[in-house]
């Protein structure tokens, strides 16, 4: 009787449905890929809201409501700047970390290594890397490769895998590599030629924003001093006594005009980045 208890203990092993387990692991890995940056830029999003209120608090007082409309308008631009300086300064970083990564890669992939292996292999040199790699992006390549490789290991669909990883600013590099390896996997390339190539596109890219982000340092310099020119039109008014601070604090003319001027400054610092933002290749 335990014999034939053990026999068909074994026989219901063996016919698991190991296809549905390994998809069930495959999407658990992927909602815990996009949640750990969800909940960073909630937490980065929550902060940037309670500057803007603060802001706006503080300029409700000194200079009634159009004053703190006003403020929350410009530390919302602020915010908004900061943020895109960030994730242009993590994506360039993730960028290289990614091309360094892959390097490791296609050299494992050459020598017979299974890609599973591979990129266990890559994601533990990388994330053997300086701190201030891993702080900036390092620990989302990490991440990402990390959840490819065990995709790789159980049969999963790593193409998704790779489009699901990492955060918005590190989504449109390992898309690439997504589409690389649906390629192989399609028409049979090697892996490892494929990969290849999208490193060296990859250092291609970096390199070039980089030159481009050097040359539009004066358009950017030029952009911010047009964005203060009304803070000094006021201060040189307040200087000759034209008193602009009290017209725009203690009139209704002023505090429209107030909102108005400061919604068109915004307005330009936005339009000014976005211009210059369309000039670097993604």
């Amino acid at each position: 009787m335990l014999s034939l208890a053990v026999a068909t203990l074994a026989a219901g092993v063996l016919c698991w449905p190991a296809g549905v387990g390994r998809g069930r692991l495959t999407g658990l890995r992927r909602r815990q890929a996009r949640e750990a940056p969800d909940r960073r830029s909630c937490a980065t999003r929550r902060c940037g809201l309670l500057l803007v209120a603060l802001a706006a608090a503080v300029g409700a007082l000194l200079a009634g409501p159009g004053g703190g409309l006003a403020a929350a308008m410009v530390s919302g631009t602020a915010v908004a700047r900061r943020r895109a300086g960030r994730d242009r300064r993590i994506a360039a970083t993730a960028a290289t970390g990614l091309s360094d990564a892959l390097g490791v890669l296609v050299a494992e992939l050459r020598v017979g290594a299974h890609p599973g292996d591979a990129i266990t292999a890559a994601a533990d040199i990388h994330s053997g890397g300086s701190p201030d790699v891993l702080s900036n992006g390092g620990k989302d390549i990490v991440r990402a490769l990390s959840a490819v490789a065990a995709a790789a290991r159980l049969g999963g669909d790593v193409p998704a895998v790779l489009r699901n990883a990492g955060p918005a600013p590190l989504r449109a590099w390992l898309g690439r590599l997504a589409d690389a390896w649906s390629l192989a996997d399609r028409y049979g390339i090697p892996l490892a030629d494929l990969l290849d190539a999208v490193r060296s596109d990859t250092e291609h890219r970096v390199r070039f924003a980089a030159e481009v982000q050097a040359r539009l340092a004066g358009p950017r310099a030029t952009a911010a001093v047009l964005a203060g020119l009304p803070l000094l039109g006021l201060a040189l008014g307040q200087a000759v006594g034209a008193a602009p601070w009290r017209v725009l604090c203690e009139t209704v003319v002023g505090q429209v005009l107030l909102v108005i001027g400061t919604a068109a400054a915004c307005l330009g610092v936005l339009w000014s980045a976005w211009l210059v933002s369309g000039a670097v290749p993604a």
